[in-house]
């Protein structure tokens, strides 16, 4: 013990503690600017407006500004192949050197995608699942149906199209719909050998009722009954919607 407090004592010790206290402020200094300089600390840059250029600019302008970039596209029929439509972080944003980019820009090939079944769907569903395709509606086409604003048919480019059918993204979809209203007459329904409860769902269905209810001699139990004749019956064809049907039940 005696000789190491004479050791501390002797102008080597206080040498090599020096030392060693400068070699350490050395590399302290020296990470820390090391790090600063490799994270550019400090060093922001404002970023340029890309939106409305052509991409060659928005690259040329983003090399200026020592900053990177990375490109996505999407279709939009009637627009500028190559435009930026798209940038974030926005114009303005200020950022340190050497940031990606990311650039939305306008793709002269549409990609495909398959055409979903909309059929039967209300206008809004379908509005939304043509949303998600990528697809927009583009006419609308009213006709004669008691369904309102449910879909009937679809069409593109004036032909009927069916699910699956692959589609370019951004294409418009012609959308048939029911006006509510439905035609002055419908086809009669068969209703032979369907319970009244049935019968009645089947009726209500099309805008027509049930009128008289008669049941055939014999019969016991009329819940458990059938149609088994109807006046007038389906081959009269077609019958003006309100109208009622009489129906004999027998089991």
């Amino acid at each position: 013990m005696s000789k190491l407090l004479l050791y501390l004592r002797t102008d080597a010790f206080r040498k090599n503690l020096i030392a060693a206290i400068i070699l350490l402020v050395v590399l302290f200094f020296g990470v820390y600017f090391g790090l600063k300089s490799y994270t550019k600390h400090g060093v922001a840059m404002e970023v340029p407006a890309l939106k409305g250029m052509h991409i060659d600019q928005a690259i040329d302008a983003l090399k200026a500004a020592d900053l990177e970039y990375k490109i996505d596209s999407v279709y939009q029929m009637d627009a500028k192949p190559g435009l930026v439509i798209e940038q974030d972080p926005e114009a303005k944003s200020h950022v340190k050197t050497g940031r990606t980019i990311y650039l939305t820009i306008i793709t002269q090939m549409a990609p495909e995608v398959p055409f979903p079944n909309i059929v039967e769907k209300t206008f809004i569903e379908a509005s939304a699942i043509l949303r998600n395709q990528s697809l927009k509606v583009g006419d609308t086409v009213y006709v004669s149906d008691i369904a309102r604003d449910v879909v009937l048919d679809v069409k593109f480019a004036g032909q009927p199209i069916k699910p699956g059918r692959m589609i370019a993204k951004g294409s418009k979809i012609t959308l048939v719909l029911g006006n509510g209203r439905g035609a002055d007459e419908v086809e009669i329904p068969n209703l032979v050998g369907l319970s009244l409860d049935e019968a009645k769902f089947a009726l209500n269905g099309i805008g027509l009722f049930v009128g008289q209810i008669s049941f055939a001699p014999g019969s016991i139990d009329s819940l458990t009954a059938k149609v088994t004749m109807q006046r007038p019956d389906s081959t009269a064809k077609v019958i003006n919607i309100g109208s009622s049907i009489d129906l004999t039940l027998s089991n």
